[in-house]
């Protein structure tokens, strides 16, 4: 028998498991070691596709820079530590420096999230920005893209002459990856702009996901081409992209031209976050990998995207997904109320809403799949969802009958589970 824990917000849950019933799904991340200043430094002075940075700034600019929220791990604040300092020896002044939270349509940012994030030392010596999608007086149209995409972002990134984005490279259910171009949009957009970009995932004449949209994909990706449209309206001077461990310290640093940077980055997360099986089981166990991972039901559907791709069809899903902040936006549970996929479908195609798609996503899950979600949310809620709720992992495993074959994901987010053929 072998022992795990698995992350259920800042804590863990064991789970003893027969290696010949369960197969361990975590990839070879954890050879990884965690970069020193030194190292990046290093990626910093040799950008991809990119100028240094002493290069691309001078003492009379004025820096934005763009940092992800509390739904992320980044390494922010060991990177944006040295990246204020770099700026400041270049001759950027501390009062011409800001930041400002990508929080898309994510609550803000609390203060102690704020020093966690940026370190106290930066916290008390840089201002800070708060975003917020749904008011228009934080907001700047630019016009339109090439699909008629409204273009409104905060215009604190035009109030700026520069703008850095930083974020983690990580899978997504939809736009394919983090990092990158999302530091923009969804991240600093407008609710509308952010709509308007998502709805692009969904294929309304033909229903379902539209073709080339899923999980690291890229090319064809109809909505990661249109927030790099977006973005690409900021036109931002540098970016820096983290890859993290399970403890949220940086392993991998791809830093330069936004576009190139983020795309290099992509690929060689698709390598090493991808983990191969010989077939799909009947039983996959995951964790979220804890928080901030599984902060809300919105961010752990993350995890449960990953785990349907080792899952047979008919097959029990059991989630590890505290859920600290509860379901992630006061709408999502309403969109429930349609009993299927399709019909939420139907109604999203008139009255389109982010979280309504994920709702939708989950719905469709939940059709075909048992999930036994284990978590602090009411039962009730869970059970509205068209999930199992369980109070712990024992529980969970009361659900799943017989000696079935399964698959163990401790971060359920991070790796993709690939087929051999």
């Amino acid at each position: 028998m072998s022992e795990i824990q698995l992350g259920y917000g800042k804590g863990f849950r064991e789970f003893t498991f027969d290696e010949d019933r369960y197969q361990l799904l975590s990839g070879n991340s954890n050879d990884d070691k965690p970069l020193t200043d030194v190292e990046i430094g290093e990626a910093l002075s040799a950008p991809i596709q990119s100028p240094p940075l002493e290069d691309l700034f001078s003492p009379g600019d004025s820096v934005l820079i763009v940092v992800s929220d509390a739904t992320r791990e980044t390494a922010s604040a060991q990177i944006l530590n040295l990246l204020v300092r770099r700026l400041i020896q270049i001759g950027v002044s501390p009062a011409n420096l800001a930041i400002i939270f990508a929080t898309g349509i994510h609550r803000p940012v609390t203060l102690d999230e704020k020093v966690e994030i940026l370190t106290p030392f930066i916290a008390q010596r840089i201002k800070t920005i708060d975003h917020s999608a749904y008011d228009p007086s934080q907001m700047i149209l630019l016009g339109t893209t090439e699909r008629d995409t409204l273009v409104e972002v905060n215009r604190a990134l035009k109030d700026f002459s520069q703008v850095i984005i930083t974020g983690a490279i990580g899978f997504h259910y939809f736009a394919g990856f983090t990092g990158g171009r999302k530091s923009i949009c969804p991240g600093l957009a407008s609710a509308r702009t952010i709509e308007a970009t998502h709805r692009l995932a969904l294929d309304f004449v033909n229903g379902g996901r539209r073709s080339g949209v899923g999980t690291g994909l890229l090319e064809g990706n109809a909505v990661h081409q249109e927030c790099q449209r977006v973005a690409a309206l900021i036109e931002p001077r540098f970016s820096i992209n983290s890859v993290v461990d399970e403890r949220g310290r940086a392993i991998r640093i791809y830093a330069g031209e936004w576009r190139a940077a983020h795309e290099v980055g992509c690929q060689e997360y698709l390598t090493s976050h991808s983990v191969e099986i010989d077939k799909k089981r009947e039983v996959v166990i995951a964790s979220c990998g804890g928080a901030p991972y599984d902060l809300n039901l919105i961010q752990a559907h993350k995890a449960l995207d990953m785990a349907v791709h080792a899952c047979s069809d008919g097959g029990t899903i059991v989630l590890l997904a505290e859920c600290r902040d509860g379901l992630g936006h006061p709408t999502f549970l309403k969109w429930f109320d349609e009993r299927s996929s399709k019909a939420l479908e139907h109604r999203l195609r008139d009255a389109y809403e982010v979280n309504g798609q994920t709702a939708w996503s989950l719905l469709a899950k939940a059709e075909r799949y048992r999930i036994v979600l284990v978590s602090d949310l009411p039962d009730d809620q869970v059970r509205h969802m068209q999930m199992i709720p369980a109070r712990s992992l024992t529980d969970a495993l009361n659900e799943v009958a017989g000696e079935r074959q399964g698959y163990v994901m401790p971060q359920g987010a991070r790796f993709l589970p690939r087929s051999a053929s």
